[in-house]
């Protein structure tokens, strides 16, 4: 008799995610159909490359390439962001030809380019987009502010759900304003309690909102149409995807889009157990936000950009008092529900090796920016897979003879018994195209395991 999930072991979970997103399926859960041999063939191979190097295997040909991207499809197939964040069919014939033209190791996907008529229908504020604050031709901004306040942490804690709903979405979609007005529906519990916590339910400005919600709820749909159906044609080419889910450290969550830098930074001096405690409150969220997406794709990777934990933003003991606590504690929830955090770590972490060393071995995945990649393998590669590094003004205004040099020392340096991606410093927007090809190319060429 099979095992339920929960009575599997972490190591089983993430083996039977593995099997599904070495096996995949179509729309319909029957098995995929290959448009030839040969892309069956090639998926099973990139597909095996990963999986063999994320558990610390040395891959069976050579080391792994697992591009970063951002909008380099679009610049690279001659459109704008704003074009690719507006019309999904552009989007995917533009990120097709990337994927045809140079063939990577995985699909990253069209989900970056993230459906811009949403935002628009929903007054979004927490970013400048394409043609929506900054130039058509030019990624996105954070617009940082304080969309919680400084004296909100006891309403973060107590209830992290209605906390979101009823203060942060109005604060940063101008067209949900009204959900201020919202209740909290754990009231609801009795019949007495009913009609008092419909009445707002009734307003005016309160279904103007949720028809703004439908409105974008669609347009969400067709985008998310439009992206299963690139996963599943690249896939169908011999390309499985690069990730399943998305979550972040709670510290980020909170200094990144609720007090902002500046808001955190503040109150780690001046409110440092309300932080703790609002982290506390959010890592179970946390970790359920990368596993349920993880469960719907089949796919155990788990992407959790880090960006406040970076060398000279925390001093060492502000890191291990604020940031990697909950870090962790997200990493091992993730880990036991098969998932391989996938964490993508924007600047330095040259003072955090020794640190976040301390994981399972062959169950995390870091990709690095700007942390010396020398320091990195000898700390962590006995127990997780690492890559990255590899400089976007390098892509963006070096040659393809410094790019080639640049890719055989990361080689030569961490790809020795396995457990070693290539891959860029951070998500590539507008690059050269032959410098990010011979990133590709050289690695396929020169990372050959002997």
């Amino acid at each position: 008799m099979e095992k339920q999930w929960q009575e599997l072991t972490p190591a089983e979970k993430q083996e039977a995610l593995f099997e599904r997103w070495l096996s995949p399926k179509d729309p319909e859960g029957n098995d995929l159909k290959f448009q030839s041999p040969a892309a069956e063939k090639a998926y099973k191979e990139r597909a095996t490359r990963f999986k063999d190097a994320l558990q610390l295997k040395k891959t069976p040909d050579r080391v792994p390439i697992l591009p970063m991207l951002s909008f380099f499809p679009a610049y690279y197939a001659g459109i704008t962001p704003r074009e690719a964040m507006y019309d999904y069919d552009k989007l995917a014939k533009a990120t097709k030809k990337y994927m045809l033209d140079f063939e990577p190791d995985v699909n990253s996907g069209i989900g970056i380019a993230t459906p811009g008529r949403v935002f628009d229908i929903l007054d979004y504020k927490l970013y400048a987009w394409p043609g929506h604050g900054v130039s058509p031709n030019h990624t996105y901004q954070c617009l940082e502010a304080e969309y919680m306040m400084a004296d909100e942490y006891d309403a973060l804690i107590q209830d992290p759900s209605y906390f979101f709903t009823a203060t942060y979405l109005p604060r940063i979609f101008g067209t949900l304003e009204a959900f201020k007005m919202l209740p909290n529906l754990s009231t609801m519990q009795e019949m007495p309690f009913v009609g008092p916590n419909l009445i707002p339910y009734g307003l005016p400005p309160v279904q103007e909102a949720y028809k703004a919600m439908l409105e974008a709820g669609s347009e969400a749909l067709k985008w998310a149409g439009a992206v299963g159906a690139f996963g599943n044609e690249m896939a169908t080419l011999g390309f499985p995807g690069g990730s399943g889910g998305f979550t972040k450290v709670p510290f980020d969550v909170i200094g990144d889009t609720l007090r902002g830098t500046r808001g955190i930074m503040i109150d780690i001096y001046r409110q440092p157990d309300k932080v703790l405690e609002a982290m506390e409150a959010l890592t179970p969220l946390m970790i359920n936000m990368g596993v349920s997406a993880t469960q719907m794709a089949g796919n155990p990777l788990v992407m959790i950009p880090l960006h406040k934990g970076a060398d000279g933003f925390l001093s060492d003991e502000q890191f291990k008092k604020f940031y990697w606590p909950h870090f962790k504690a997200l990493l091992m929830g993730l880990i036991n529900e098969g998932c391989i955090p996938f964490s993508f770590v924007e600047g330095g972490y040259n003072t955090r090796l020794e640190i976040i060393r301390d994981v399972p071995k062959g169950t995390t995945f870091w990709t690095f920016d700007t942390t010396d990649m020398a320091k990195a393998k000898k700390a962590l590669g006995d127990v997780a897979c690492i890559g990255g590094n590899v400089p976007t003004d390098l892509l963006a205004v070096g040659t393809p003879q410094q790019v080639k040099d640049y890719v055989k020392n990361l080689i030569d340096t961490c790809a020795g018994g396995g457990g070693y991606m290539v891959a860029n410093g951070v998500a590539a927007d507008d690059v050269k195209p032959e410098n990010f090809k011979m990133m590709i190319d050289f690695t396929k060429e020169y990372g050959v395991y002997k």
